[in-house]
């Protein structure tokens, strides 16, 4: 089983910023993709964002101009820059990794945006 560490969530006021990270073990190869999904109160799991090995993103068309993933792999981290947030984007955020083909999943970190 492998551990991912998420932090960053919080409450922010609309057009506000927040920056999620979510750290894999240090001594674990192989990841490929890794991503954003959230959930809201009564809704499905949705992707927000992924980000591949190569650098390669891609995104929900709810976010895209406002939110921004990224990797550094020598920590084996995945970032999440959260710009311009909306009271919709209100939700617990999970991230996904892939290692190689296998998924694991964060704990999750709510985000609440709300005035």
């Amino acid at each position: 089983q492998v551990q991912l560490v998420e932090s960053g969530g919080g409450l922010v006021q609309p057009g506000g910023s927040l920056r999620l990270s979510c750290a894999a073990p240090g001594s674990i190869f192989g990841i490929n993709v890794m991503g954003w999904y959230r959930q809201a109160p009564g809704k499905r799991r949705e992707l927000v964002a992924t980000i591949s090995n190569g650098g390669s993103t891609n995104y929900a068309d709810s976010v895209k101009g406002r939110f921004t993933i990224s990797r550094d792999n020598a920590k084996n981290t995945v970032y999440l820059q959260m710009n311009s947030l909306k009271p919709e984007d209100t939700a617990v955020y999970y991230c996904n990794v892939l290692i190689p083909s296998m998924g694991y999943w964060g704990q999750g970190t709510q985000v609440t945006v709300s005035s």
